[in-house]
């Protein structure tokens, strides 16, 4: 299934250590999407091999590790997204 929806993902069971972030894309590019947290206002890259499945302004809600690069921006690497 396209876009990492899969039911174990995106049915609402994700592993208890997730974070999760809802974020708005700004950027679409070959292996990751740029987006902006909605909570900080943040820019991050978020490295997935799907983000060509996503398009700029779609709302989503990205499942992570916790684990931020402090580089500019930072970035995760997602375990699941799907959108809002």
């Amino acid at each position: 299934m396209c876009c990492n929806q899969t039911p174990s993902c995106c049915g609402g069971a994700t592993a208890a250590a997730d974070t999760t972030m809802t974020a708005r894309v700004l950027e679409v590019r070959c292996a990751s999407l740029l987006v902006c947290d909605c909570a900080t206002g943040q820019q991050v890259q978020v490295n997935t091999a799907d983000a060509c499945c996503y398009r700029v302004g779609e709302c989503l809600c990205i499942h992570y590790d916790g684990a931020m690069t402090t580089s500019l921006p930072p970035q995760i690497s997602a375990s699941c997204i799907h959108r809002v």
